[in-house]
């Protein structure tokens, strides 16, 4: 799924790691999100994001903001 350009509230409900033992620049972590409000509300995002801070457990059920610029997607995960 591909979102129209702008901000989104997210949920992550599945995270994966390819290499855990890879140093944090060259982890390549796969994301599934839940958009949470709004329009879009219910939505399921899968993404990919490279050298993303946390282990698959930490990431699991965390808030985030999801912005799309130009077709593309960037994620901030909410502490």
């Amino acid at each position: 799924m591909i979102l129209p350009d702008g901000t989104y509230d997210v949920f992550v409900v599945d995270a994966r790691i390819d290499d855990p033992a890879a140093a944090l620049d060259d982890r390549v972590t796969h994301l599934s999100l839940t958009v949470t409000a709004g329009e879009h509300k219910g939505e399921v995002v899968d993404l990919a994001a490279r050298a993303m801070r946390g282990e698959e457990f930490d990431l699991i059920g965390m808030p985030a903001t999801l912005t799309v610029t130009d077709g593309r997607p960037t994620i901030r995960i909410d502490a």
